[in-house]
């Protein structure tokens, strides 16, 4: 027999860096997982992208045990490492912050498949695309 889902939590760590303290410490505790345990199996399955932002889904069962999946990183983040910007345009009309090429959109867009919703490589560009002109990059060849 499946077991009950008590709960479904989303949060986003940077990789290798889970530890006790808010964000993770808060959303799961009240649960009654046992976070130090979760933090170590995060920070292992992780171990290979430091430091990276990385969204994590935490399925919590009703006996207290749980299950989680990391996801890639957010386009956006992904986006800011390759334009080597801080953060996006606040006004994306006149200040454009930065330049991506192409290859890198290409690349963004082949490490987000699996958590896109497109059917093929250039579908998923065209998601990268649009979100690096929503954040003020302009896209060259």
């Amino acid at each position: 027999m499946a077991k009950k889902i008590k709960t479904i939590v989303k949060i986003q760590i940077p990789g290798a860096q889970a530890n006790p303290a808010p964000p993770v410490g808060p959303a799961l505790g009240q649960h009654g997982l046992n976070i130090a345990e979760f933090c170590q199996k995060f920070n292992e399955r992780t171990k290979d992208r430091p430091g990276e932002l990385t969204p994590v889904e935490v399925t919590i069962y009703e006996d207290r045990t749980y299950s989680f999946a990391t996801k890639t990183s957010p386009a956006s983040e992904l986006l800011k490492k390759a334009a080597k910007i801080e953060k996006g345009s606040g006004d994306i009309l006149k200040k454009k912050v930065g330049k991506v090429t192409k290859a890198q959109v290409r690349e963004i867009a082949q490490k987000k498949m699996p958590d896109l919703n497109a059917k093929n490589l250039a579908g998923a560009m065209k998601i990268i695309e649009g979100t690096a002109r929503q954040m003020g990059l302009e896209i060259t060849d």
